[in-house]
């Protein structure tokens, strides 16, 4: 094998296990301490895959799903509003926006 830097890439790390089977090295346990190793394993995995989120994590959560944009677009509404500002035809009501701004924030648990 050519010594790059970079990492094997799947492929090798399979033709290495074929590698390792081939050469027996598979059988220098015996099936109880795989069994062992199994448990072992199980136990391990349950306790680590267990993960406690505080409030404010869950929060942050909440948050991202909010924030993040989806997948429905108007394109014939986008297209329309993108005329109209070209057009400088496209007036904001600052009031308006000022208010659902307000509102939004009052939603916002503090």
């Amino acid at each position: 094998m050519k010594i790059s830097g970079k990492s094997p890439s799947p492929m090798q790390n399979s033709e290495n296990a074929k590698s390792a089977k081939a050469s027996g090295a598979d059988s220098i346990l015996d099936a109880k301490d795989m069994k062992k190793i199994g448990k072992a394993t199980a136990a391990g995995v349950s306790d680590s895959a267990r993960v406690d989120l505080s409030s404010r994590a869950q929060e942050m959560a909440k948050a991202k799903a909010l924030a993040t944009p989806s997948d429905d677009v108007d394109d014939a509404k986008v297209a329309r509003l993108q005329k109209m500002i070209d057009a400088g035809e496209y007036k904001v009501d600052a009031e308006a926006l000022a208010d659902r701004i307000l509102d939004e924030q009052s939603k916002m648990p503090t």
